[in-house]
């Protein structure tokens, strides 16, 4: 195997893993900056108040996003199972 696929293949590795984690990042941030600007407005500052809608809007957001990552994880593994000969070399 050449430096030059083992790269790519690392390449390919992490950015499937970045689009897979990268939804819900941007849920998990965009629900604490939500709550953040809630604790401030009511200047409730009980740690659950703000840990409880996080947790509900990450779940939320994987149960809606579990079917398009699956697939993506999916076509990844295809690719990667798929070309072993490629591998051999």
């Amino acid at each position: 195997m050449s430096f030059e696929l083992v790269v790519d293949v690392l390449r390919q590795s992490l950015w499937t893993t970045f689009w897979l984690g990268a939804p819900l990042l941007l849920v998990g941030f965009i629900a604490g900056i939500g709550v953040s600007l809630l604790q401030i407005v009511t200047s409730i500052q009980d740690s659950a108040f703000g840990t409880v809608p996080r947790l509900a809007a990450f779940l939320a957001g994987l149960v809606l996003l579990m079917p398009w990552m699956l697939k993506k994880l999916a076509a990844y593994t295809v690719a990667v199972f798929g070309d072993f000969g490629r591998y051999a070399g």
